[in-house]
Order: C-alpha cells, then sequence, then structure tokens
C-alpha cells in the first residue's frame, strides 16, 4: 500500500467513483472495504492519518458489551457478539480471547454477575469466547496477584476480546487496496460538489503535502467522520442541526508490574457509573476509561486532571499498589460519536451505542455512533445504503467471511505476532540487509526494518505515524519514543530523500506532540 500509487489513480478528473469515503477511521475503512469486495469502485480520503481520531485511542477490547446488557440493551449486545466472533474469525493475527475477572465483595454479586454473564455466553452461540466460572476469593487472587484481597468473596471469570486497534484500520486499508479501492492519507475533503438540483456529484479535495487540488467525480458521498460527521453535514447544509454528542474517554499505561498476569480486570461500577477496565497490552497495562461530556471537538484531545485523578484513585482501591502519576508511561483520550442528542439530565453513559444512518436530501449518506466491533455491520449497512440511495448494482456484502490482510492463524501472542502473514516479509527485509534487523530499543523486539515497512507498505508520512499508529511507543512509553524520534526521523529521511530541515523539524513537532500524552507533573 504506496501512497504514490494510490494517488495515480485520482489524477484522471474524468474518472466516476462509484462511492466516495471521506474519513479514514474504523468506519470509513469498513466501508471502504465493503464496497471494494463488492465490485463497486471506491476511494477513500482521510484529513490526516488513518485511524488519527478516536479509532486509535480504544480500550482495546473486541467485545459485546456487558454493561450494556445490564441496561437491556440486549439487541445491541447480541450484534456486538456476533461481530466480536466474525472479527476473531477474519483477523486472529491481532484479536485474542482474554480472560477477565469481575470481583465480588458481597453474598450476592457472585450469582447476580455470573447469571448475567452465563445470558452473555449464551447471547454469543457457537461464536462464544469460552464459558464464564465462578471462583472463591482464594483463587481470585490467584487469578490476579496484584488485587487487593481485602473484602472479596469471589469473582467471575468471563471472556472477551482485545486487539490492536491502528493496527487493525492498517489492515483494513491494505485489505482494501488489494481488492481494488484507493485509500488516500492526509487529503482533505475542501468542498462538495452538486448538479443543479442540488445533488451530490463530488466533491474536491486538496493534497495536505502538496497543497495539490483534485476533482472528484462520485455518484454517492459518504460521511464517515465520527466526531467530525457534523462539519461535513453543514459543509452539505449550513443549516443542518448536530447530530452527535462527543464524550471524552481517558486511558493511563502503566508498566507490567502493576498486572502481571494475563487475566484483566472489570470493575462493574465505579463512582461515575461506568465501568473500569485494567487490561495487559503489549506487555504494559492499560486502565480506564472516562466519560466526560466535551463541548470541544479537537484532533488531539487532552485528559483532564479529574480524569486521571479518578483513574488512579479507583484502581488504587483495588490494586495492592496504588499507582501514582510518576508510574503513568502514557495517557491518551478519545472522543467517543455518540449517535443521539442529549435529552436534559440525560448522562452520555446512557446513550446507547447503536449506529444510525442518515440520508440527506442532496444524497449523503452519513454514518453515525457506533464502535469497532461494529464497524463491520456499519459498513454493510452503510454501503446497503447508498447502493440504494445512488442506484448502484445491487451486491450482497461479502466481509462476514474475509479474511483481513494479515491473516495468520499461527498466533505465539508475541508481540510482533500483529503483523501476522508480513511479519515473514519484514523478516526478509532484514535478511536482504541485516542492518535493518537492529532493535530501536532493546526492551522491544521492534526493529529499524518495522519502521521501513511501515513507511514503504503502510503508508507513514511521518515520526507521529510511526510511534502513534504503527509501532505504538507513543502509547506505550510517551517518553521513550520521544528519546528515540531522532532515529525514526533520520530513517524516514533516508527513505525519503529529505533533508535536515525536515528531520529537525519532525522531531519538533513529535516532542510537541508526545508532551501532551504525559502528566503534567511528570513532563
Amino acid at each position: 500500500m504506496n501512497r504514490k500509487d494510490q494517488l495515480k489513480q485520482i489524477e484522471n478528473p474524468e474518472t466516476i467513483w462509484d462511492i466516495a469515503v471521506i474519513g479514514g477511521g474504523a468506519t470509513g475503512l469498513g466501508v471502504a472495504l465493503d464496497a471494494a469486495l463488492r465490485g463497486l469502485k471506491v476511494v477513500l480520503f482521510e484529513a490526516s492519518d488513518l485511524a488519527k481520531g478516536t479509532s486509535s485511542r480504544s480500550t482495546k477490547l473486541v467485545h459485546g458489551g456487558v454493561r450494556y446488557l445490564a441496561k437491556g440493551d440486549v439487541g445491541l449486545v447480541l450484534e456486538a457478539l456476533y461481530e466480536r466472533g466474525l472479527l476473531m474469525k477474519n483477523a486472529p493475527h491481532l484479536v485474542k480471547n482474554q480472560s477477565f475477572i469481575i470481583p465480588a465483595y458481597s453474598w450476592w454479586e457472585g450469582p447476580f454477575y455470573f447469571i448475567g454473564l452465563f445470558l452473555y455466553d449464551l447471547l454469543a452461540g457457537s461464536l462464544s469466547f469460552g464459558r464464564s466460572k465462578y471462583f472463591n476469593a482464594k483463587n481470585v487472587i490467584k487469578k490476579i496477584e496484584t488485587l487487593n484481597p481485602k473484602n472479596i468473596k469471589g469473582g467471575i471469570l468471563y471472556h472477551d476480546g482485545q486487539f490492536d486497534d491502528s493496527r487493525l484500520a492498517i489492515n483494513l486499508a491494505q485489505s482494501c487496496t488489494e481488492n481494488g479501492g484507493c485509500i488516500l492519507n492526509y487529503m482533505k475533503v475542501d468542498s462538495l460538489q452538486k448538479d443543479a438540483d442540488n445533488k451530490i456529484t463530488g466533491l474536491k479535495v486538496e493534497d495536505v503535502e502538496n497543497k495539490k487540488s483534485y476533482t472528484i467525480r462520485a455518484k454517492s458521498i459518504v460521511n464517515a467522520t465520527g466526531v467530525f460527521v457534523d462539519s461535513i453535514l453543514k459543509m452539505d447544509n449550513p443549516l443542518s442541526k448536530n447530530t452527535v454528542r462527543p464524550s471524552q474517554g481517558v486511558h493511563i499505561v502503566l508498566d507490567k508490574k502493576f498486572l502481571p498476569g494475563d487475566v484483566s480486570l472489570m470493575i462493574p461500577k465505579t463512582d461515575d457509573g461506568r465501568v473500569l477496565f485494567a487490561i495487559p497490552w503489549h506487555n504494559k497495562v492499560v486502565i480506564g476509561t472516562t466519560d466526560t461530556l466535551i463541548n470541544t471537538i479537537d484532533t488531539e484531545p487532552q485528559a483532564l486532571d479529574k480524569e486521571i485523578d479518578f483513574i488512579l484513585d479507583t484502581a488504587g482501591r483495588y490494586l495492592t499498589q496504588a499507582p501514582q502519576k510518576n508510574d503513568v508511561l502514557s495517557v491518551f483520550a478519545g472522543l467517543r460519536p455518540l449517535a443521539a442528542p442529549m435529552h436534559e439530565n440525560q448522562t452520555t453513559k446512557e446513550i446507547s451505542r447503536k449506529h444510525k444512518i442518515i440520508v440527506s436530501s442532496s444524497g449523503l449518506v452519513t454514518i453515525i455512533g457506533g464502535k469497532w466491533t461494529t464497524c463491520r455491520k456499519m459498513a454493510q449497512d452503510t454501503i446497503d445504503t447508498a447502493i440504494k440511495t445512488a442506484n448502484l448494482t445491487k451486491q450482497k456484502s461479502t466481509t462476514a467471511n474475509f479474511h483481513i490482510h494479515g491473516y495468520q492463524l499461527e498466533n505465539s501472542q508475541k508481540m510482533l505476532d500483529i503483523y501476522g502473514s508480513d511479519k515473514s516479509k519484514i523478516e526478509e527485509l532484514i535478511h536482504q540487509d541485516s542492518s535493518l534487523g537492529v532493535k530501536l530499543h532493546p526492551d522491544y523486539d521492534f526493529t529499524i526494518a518495522h519502521v521501513i515497512w511501515a513507511i514503504r507498505e503502510e503508508m507513514a508520512r511521518s515520526v507521529e505515524d510511526i510511534f502513534a499508529r504503527r509501532i505504538r511507543f507513543l502509547f506505550l512509553d510517551a517518553r521513550l519514543s520521544m528519546e528515540l524520534a531522532p532515529k525514526i526521523a533520520e530513517i524516514m529521511a533516508r527513505e525519503f530523500g529529505f533533508d535536515s530541515a525536515w528531520v529537525n523539524n519532525q522531531i519538533s513537532e513529535y516532542n510537541n506532540l508526545a508532551k501532551r500524552y504525559l502528566i503534567k507533573e511528570t513532563a
């Protein structure tokens, strides 16, 4: 997947695309892949990097949503559990079966949680990840040795999925291009083109890197921009009302010593009414999340002090060693594109994650809401709608049984397994040039070859692209990533043929970004 090759596909202004997708997150990439697999001519434009926004800032779970079952939203849970199972089947190199413990602190909590999780397993049917089990207090502590044993009566072990979100996004993009689709990052949509009847006929885009403009003709336009959908809707109709209410979710990343085993911890009800997860991820621990109503949408949302304090305080009640601010290796925030207006006294956690599709009078198709787990179904529904709206050739979706790029059943659960079948191709690069086998850092298996691969095959254009969404160092250890930034910038400059001024600018830009992932007191 090379950006230069992708750009060639949009150079002819006479080309008419069946579908043009705006937005390169989970939803947009899913939409583009679904379209490509149906034989439709599809192009996708992302204003920054693929999965730059919410799609790289999730809790790293592919799950049915236990808390939605408790709220009685059985339909959403049923759909999500089915999609969870399909993702495991179609991307086994990225999605793994993860065990969770819910500790019980009173005699009734054990049976209560067990009944709920028994139903959760039942709803998963043949795609179940495993049966839930009840454990006494002694065995709960054996499963999570750093869990504070005070007042524990027992606990329930259940199963859900875990994944690397931005890596899945990259693999979806690769799958799309391999099946005839065109994917372009750093392409900003400037305007929508319309005919005399106010029907959309295409759009104008600008290459962010060189400011070159392109006119794109398309039979259907899909707005899949997540928390930014309203800006595109207003581009279509300045009088359109807001459809998304963003809620911020924050996570912190800690050293593995805080949760040394392979089992995750799930606290079913925190002070703000949400659940809190502590999850092993890439040999670190991710803890979150929060639920804070946000009025200003930012491409780089900032964790609030109160959110960080909430996570640390809550985690400290349940772990034998309470994490402190100076233990936090990285803190990241993401915005949920909740598909609902807020009613008076309604909180964001009460809004369903069910997706919605809007068709404007101009023909613009907008997909809002949803979550990573259900992105395949969201895409299927969106393309079904686009086909009907634009009278395109109707074909059934085939994504339910499609093996995503990198598909590989053999998985040793090592960090580099996230590359799946590409792992051998990266090893071949090292075989051809042994200098590419040098590790970026002694504590990690990633090598120079992985950086080269990201540049040549995954459309990485900056140090941020490498460390935020290809090799996840920004999320795993922000300070370490800053130390390694000069090395990455030099490698990229050699690949691109850029000068020292580009290198210095990249280092400066990246360091300014990475500081936002550090807690102020330790910055």
